[in-house]
Formats: structure tokens, C-alpha cells, sequence
């Protein structure tokens, strides 16, 4: 089935994933600091991120089976699933395979977090960073607009969002533990 549909739904759910995914990982990010106000707790912030997180992975889901459906470029199933030995640029698909790889990982561990030690799916979690940096870099080799103005901003604007909040998380940690210092040289 090859149909300018197919094409159009394939590349409006990569962008549309890219910028959900973006802002998933920044809301899992904030989401993990300590300190939250009252007009914004914690549980809100965190169940943002997993209605984003169900949300891309469904437009995801999208992505990958229009991809394998539109017969205008020959992408297998398997390839949709195996990061290797793709015929259609191979790097940039191995690449976006890479990510739903990780993604599946990620997930799976999120349905089992109560029945994981704490760590275990914690360091598991940090591949969201790998899976959101594999995406972006897929995005861009293999997107049909990557070099276009619109796409080029919107990647950017995706990835200063990432860093802004890591930078924020890491800066809110420190204090935190700078703070806890204190307090335990004080007592």
C-alpha cells in the first residue's frame, strides 16, 4: 500500500513523537526533583509524563506500522525491530530501531516498577536519555524535512528543552544536597 497518505501520516507522527518524547523526558527530569510547590505537586507533574509517555508511544506505534505499511519505501517488519541489515539507509533506520528498542525496555520496566528493586529500574531508566538522543539523531538522518527552517527549529527547540532541564535537575540536586550537608553539620 503506497499512497501520499501513508507518507504524510508517517512523517507528521515522527515530528509529532519527537516533540512528545522531548517533552516526556523533560517532565520526567523535573519530575524527579525534590522540591515541589503546592500549586504544582509532584504526582501531577509525574502523571503528565505518563500520559505522555502512553501518548508517544501509541503515535509510535503509528510511526513504525506506517513505515513498514507504505510500500513507496521497502522497510520489513523486522527491520522496524532489528537495529541491523535495513536496505533503506541503514545507519539512520537502525538508528530509529535502536530507539524503539529502548523504549520497549523502558516500558516494560515501567509496568513492572513495583516489582523491581528500586535501582534496577531506576538505572534502566536513565536508557531515556539514550532512547530520546537515538531518536533525535534518526530524526534528523533520515527525516524528509530535517534540513528544512520549521524542522531544524523544532529539533533544536526540542533538544534546548531536554538540556535546560537536565541543567535545572542537576543544579536542584545540588542544592539539595548541599543543603541536607548543612543540616546534618548543624544537628
Amino acid at each position: 500500500m503506497s499512497s501520499p497518505f501513508m507518507w504524510y501520516l508517517n512523517r507528521g507522527t515522527g515530528v509529532t513523537v519527537m516533540v512528545l518524547l522531548s517533552l516526556t523526558t523533560v517532565l520526567g527530569i523535573l519530575a524527579t526533583g525534590r522540591r515541589f510547590t503546592p500549586l504544582w505537586p509532584r504526582f501531577v507533574t509525574q502523571g503528565f509524563h505518563r500520559v505522555l509517555a502512553g501518548v508517544s508511544l501509541a503515535l509510535l506505534g503509528v510511526h513504525v506500522v506506517s513505515a513498514v505499511v507504505d510500500e513507496y519505501v521497502d522497510i520489513r517488519w523486522w527491520q522496524a525491530l532489528v537495529p541491523v541489515g535495513a536496505t533503506y539507509k541503514p545507519v539512520w533506520l537502525g538508528m530509529g530501531t535502536l530507539a524503539l528498542d529502548f523504549l520497549a525496555i523502558l516500558t516494560v520496566t515501567s509496568v513492572l516498577r513495583d516489582r523491581l528493586p528500586h535501582r534496577v529500574w531506576f538505572v534502566t531508566h536513565l536508557l531515556s536519555y539514550a532512547a530520546w538522543l537515538v531518536a533525535i539523531v534518526h530524526g534528523r538522518g533520515i527525516g524528509t524535512d530535517a534540513n528544512r527552517g520549521w524542522m531544524t527549529t523544532t529539533t533544536w527547540a526540542c533538544c534546548v528543552a531536554v538540556a535546560l532541564a537536565t541543567v535545572i535537575r542537576l543544579g536542584a540536586g545540588m542544592r539539595s544536597r548541599r543543603s541536607e550537608r548543612t543540616a546534618q553539620a548543624i544537628a
